[in-house]
């Protein structure tokens, strides 16, 4: 009986050990960590390099080596959905993600075949950021508070100017306003608020060719809290001419 065992194992030994090493060679799904995905200011954005509309830098490959078709899935470790998003030459086209409670964390989408929109929520179910894009530019966005209150929004033209970008203090007062006053000289009226609603600060920027970036420029004024006049000063291309006050 022994002898027959041994001579059983002997025959049998080659083809476990090749099952081992085969094994081994099998791609194995990836299963994510919440941790590792999510970052608390931007959120899952680890697919954006794959998104075609915004002008991807990447490509992702199936467990063969081949460039994704089709529909991909992810899966957290405790077994939920983190990404469902349609391939073309691995490249993303259209897809959503989820937080690991199963709650949607974002949904991008085409509109047409210049415009996209991408839709980002809290953990709580609430929006969080949206964002309207052009030719993976971005022409609208705005920003919520985790109460649903607007914190930020922006918007600029086809040419990528801004138009208007407005800041919001948590209780919904404004916190600053940057609107157009003058297009064609490239004039913006800029104020920013106390977190009482009373002006802090209001006047003009224009917008720099050698700075690349807005500059002060004519009157501006400063006030305090209760509203009263603390300075106001002339400026010329970002550079204090005057002070009147």
């Amino acid at each position: 009986m022994k002898r027959v065992l041994t001579v059983v194992l002997f025959l049998f030994l080659p083809y476990f050990a090749f099952s081992q090493r085969f094994a081994g060679q099998i791609p194995v799904e990836k299963k994510y960590k919440f941790k590792d995905v999510y970052d608390s200011t931007y959120g899952i954005n680890i697919y954006e390099r794959l998104i075609t509309a915004l002008e991807a830098d990447s490509v992702r490959n199936d467990k063969r080596g081949y460039a994704c078709q089709g529909w991909v899935e992810d899966f957290y470790e405790n077994g939920a959905l983190l990404h469902r998003g349609y391939y073309i030459d691995g490249q993303i086209k259209i897809f959503k993600n989820y937080y690991d409670n199963g709650k949607l964390e974002r949904d991008f989408k085409l509109i047409d075949y210049k415009k996209s929109k991408m839709d980002i929520f809290h953990k709580n179910g609430k929006p969080k950021v949206e964002m309207l894009y052009n030719e993976g530019a971005v022409l609208k966005e705005t920003d919520y508070y985790e109460n649903g209150q607007i914190e930020y929004t922006e918007e600029a033209d086809k040419d990528g100017m801004v138009k208007v970008r407005n800041s919001f203090y948590e209780n919904g007062k404004p916190e600053s306003t940057f609107e157009v006053s003058d297009k064609k000289k490239n004039k913006y009226s800029k104020k920013e608020y106390h977190s009482n609603g009373n002006i802090k600060e209001e006047g003009i920027l224009v917008y720099s060719e050698s700075s690349l970036d807005y500059v002060k420029d004519g009157e501006w004024k400063t006030y305090d809290e209760k509203g009263n006049l603390i300075s106001d000063e002339i400026y010329v291309g970002g550079e204090m001419n005057q002070k009147k006050k």
